[in-house]
């Protein structure tokens, strides 16, 4: 457990940003395990996942520079694993990890920024803003999927979710949030609940 990060104080402020930090560091790993890890796929696969890995160190270091402009360092206060553990989690199977990591990490990112970003403004911490703002256009872009050549085969990401995370995803919207209505306009009936 990592307690809650507040942006009303000073110390936390520099919280949150090493939070975000870590998140970005995490990211870094995490692209380049999958551009590791998943053997015989398109060159493309591995080319855009390296690019991801460029992005997420950039992030990484704006935070970096901000986090020091506080007045403290990477490593100063505990951090999660919650990203790390998808990373092993979906280490079995690539079709898994494009749909969950992109496409449903990314989207919890950009569900949370804005809620970020009017914290900020009451604390007047226009860096930080800026700096979430290049954040939040990769991290789309990123979640669009237009860097995964990978065709997510909605059945076994919505299994994986159900019995790793152990939660209810009705099949027809795990296939729409990952972005894949073809699958949504070919379904006949409810498409069930997995």
């Amino acid at each position: 457990q990592v307690p809650r990060r507040r942006a009303d104080s000073a110390a936390g402020r520099a919280a949150l940003v090493h939070a975000l930090a870590h998140i970005e560091f995490n990211a870094i790993n995490l692209a380049l395990d999958g551009a590791h890890r998943f053997a015989g796929m398109p060159r493309a696969y591995y080319d855009d996942w390296l690019r991801v890995a460029g992005e997420e160190a950039v992030h990484f270091g704006l935070l970096n520079a901000h986090l020091a402009s506080l007045g403290h360092d990477y490593g100063d206060f505990p951090a999660h694993r919650g990203l790390w553990d998808m990373a092993l989690k979906t280490a079995h199977d690539p079709l898994v990890r494009m749909a969950l990591v992109p496409r449903v990490l990314e989207a919890r990112g950009l569900d949370a920024t804005p809620r970020i970003v009017d914290k900020l403004r009451v604390v007047e911490d226009r860096r930080l803003i800026e700096i979430l703002a290049v954040v939040g256009q990769d991290r789309d872009a990123h979640r669009r999927g237009d860097f995964q050549p990978v065709v997510v085969d909605a059945d076994r990401a919505a299994d994986f979710l159900h019995h790793a995370l152990r939660q209810q995803f009705h099949l027809m919207a795990v296939r729409r949030f990952a972005g894949h209505d073809e699958f949504v306009a070919a379904e006949t009936g409810d498409g069930g609940v997995v």
